[in-house]
């Protein structure tokens, strides 16, 4: 796994051993990236990627010229090898800051806090994906910026679905990509 673009385009990144974290392949991140790029790019972007795992989407962000990212995980072997690719990179507070933990009480606690993000990824383990919509709904809406996206990474059969605009859906394999764009508030 490698960075794709950006100021740290080739660099390799660990991943966890095992199955317990699935790292977004560098087809999907390209793709992912590419469609981003469509939709306005990364500058100056405050990132929040939750199910972080090896931290390669907040990484490619970063990279790519957001300003600062918030790793979000809970597995202790993912935030390690998280923590590596950060040091690797020269990478730490505060452009890139790493939070242990359940991700639903990261987004409350950046509610709380008063934070906002102009990007969220989205990238929870498959097979409990498709509950998290209706929860997720509530929390980011006390933490994503106007005209905020949000990228959802998840199994096609059974999708993790927001009540957000979509701005793009591809479908690579069984995964599938969707990119949701907060409105206004003020409208």
């Amino acid at each position: 796994m490698r960075v794709i673009g950006g100021r740290f385009g080739g660099r390799r990144l660990r991943a966890p051993a095992g199955s317990a974290t699935r790292p977004t392949s560098d087809r999907v991140r390209e793709a992912v990236f590419s469609m981003l790029a469509s939709l306005g790019g990364l500058d100056a972007a405050l990132v929040l990627d939750l199910f972080a795992g090896s931290g390669s989407l907040g990484i490619e962000a970063l990279s790519r010229g957001a300003a600062a990212a918030i790793f979000v995980d809970h597995d202790p072997s993912a935030i390690e090898i998280l923590r590596a690719n950060l040091a690797g990179l020269g990478l730490g507070p505060p452009v890139a800051r790493v939070r242990g933990g359940d991700a639903l009480d990261a987004l409350r606690a950046a509610g709380v806090a008063g934070d906002a993000f102009d990007l969220v990824f989205l990238d929870p383990p498959y097979a409990g994906a498709a509950e998290l919509g209706g929860v997720l709904d509530v929390e980011l809406e006390q933490v994503l910026a106007d005209g905020g996206l949000v990228v959802c990474e998840s199994d096609r059969r059974r999708p993790l679905e927001l009540d957000l605009p979509v701005e793009r859906e591809r479908r690579y394999g069984d995964t599938l990509i969707r990119i949701y764009r907060r409105g206004d508030r003020s409208r």
